[in-house]
């Protein structure tokens, strides 16, 4: 899973010429589900993304505090792009990204699971699937990306050695 956060002023999504949801002061974070993803990425990425400190504590010592602790609200964007490629021809290719039947069961669980974790109406989203204005107004401007802990080829070799037996 991947999101891309942003701090912003305000934010707001548009579907068809209609705002369909908009927030103050908070976060935009964009959404893309990988193809084998699964709860553990969910909930990895609902704990950081509560969890990660963009704002200064009131004393004004930076990245301090979270969305949870300023009270703040989250736009949540799904968007199947943040895994594309471009191909040799420089053509997009979203073949890590999940179908969309299992992504919007996938998000929407994700929804779930910020809004259980912290407060149901601080949670915002956009339309699933549907093609989106979004606008906002950065604030820093500052941008994290959130990846579900996916082990580099190095780190999957060295736990594959540690699993193998050595050959004697």
């Amino acid at each position: 899973m991947r999101i891309v956060v942003q701090r912003v002023k305000n934010a707001s999504v548009t579907v068809d010429g209609s705002i369909v949801s908009s927030i103050g002061p908070g976060a935009m974070a964009l959404v893309g589900i990988h193809e084998n993803d699964t709860q553990k990425d969910l909930e990895y990425c609902c704990k950081k993304l509560l969890g990660c400190k963009l704002w200064p504590n009131p004393t004004g010592v930076d990245w301090r505090h979270g969305v949870k602790q300023r009270d703040l609200e989250i736009l949540c964007v799904s968007q199947f792009t943040l895994y594309g490629k471009l191909t040799k021809k420089h053509q997009p290719d979203y073949k890590a990204s999940m179908k969309a039947i299992p992504a919007k069961a996938m998000y929407e669980n994700f929804l779930n699971l910020l809004k259980s974790n912290y407060e149901a109406d601080k949670i915002k989203d956009g339309v699933f699937g549907a093609m989106m204005d979004v606008a906002l107004v950065n604030d820093g401007p500052v941008t994290i990306v959130i990846d579900s802990d996916v082990p580099s080829s190095k780190e999957a070799a060295t736990d594959l050695e540690e699993k193998l037996p050595l050959a004697e």
